[in-house]
């Protein structure tokens, strides 16, 4: 019988910086792990769940709500520190092609040259599955970047809570065969997948569980 995995408990954790470049942000103080997702799907509710923190993360019903790069500082209670870097959604029905493409640039340049990056979680909603914005985005992840070592990718599929239990398997399957890399099905509300989500990146950071 295998082992309970143990719950990563994280006791420090705040907002550090903010910035519409990455030129901007102050240098990595830790390694980094990235989080990108359309809007709406659950991203800033899932950096609280992983944080452990309410309202660390402003969540918002309104699409586009994060409009910066935001760098947040972590500290597990196992000694592990983390940067979580929170990236401004994507597929803004509402924003002007001039905004679009400011907000990508900035998105693109992060991901080209962070010295610190470590992984990149990209989030999909389970519900909709993968499409051509995360087939795009996992594309220029796997292209070289500019700044030194190589950055995992990790699908993490949202809002499981939303189906059944017995919807869950083939539906993670589907999104998986679709993007190529399998995913970890989440849900904010329950915390289910938080531990198997943690232990993807302690592997990024460390190259460990």
């Amino acid at each position: 019988m295998s082992k309970p995995v143990p719950e990563t408990r994280v006791v420090h954790a705040e907002f550090v910086a903010g910035a519409v470049d990455s030129t901007q942000l102050p240098p990595s103080t830790h390694v980094e792990v990235a989080f990108a997702g359309r809007s709406n799907v659950g991203k800033s509710s899932l950096l609280n769940s992983m944080m452990q923190r309410k309202g660390l993360c402003r969540t918002s019903s309104t699409p586009g709500c994060t409009r910066q790069l935001n760098v947040f500082d972590l500290r597990c209670a196992d000694g592990l520190e983390v940067g979580f870097v929170d990236l401004p959604g994507y597929g803004w029905a509402k924003r002007s092609k001039t905004e679009k493409a400011q907000w990508q640039q900035m998105i693109e340049g992060y991901l080209k040259r962070r010295a610190g990056l470590r992984a990149v979680c990209v989030l999909v909603d389970v519900r909709r599955g993968v499409e051509d914005e995360e087939r795009q985005l996992v594309d220029f992840l796997r292209l070289p970047r500019e700044a030194s070592g190589e950055g995992e990718i990790i699908l993490v599929a949202t809002k499981i809570d939303k189906l059944s239990v017995s919807a869950r398997k083939p539906q993670l399957e589907i999104v998986k065969k679709a993007a190529g890399v399998k995913p970890v099905g989440y849900s904010a509300e329950t915390g289910d997948g938080r531990e198997e989500l943690w232990s993807r990146i302690r592997y990024a950071v460390v190259g460990k569980a």
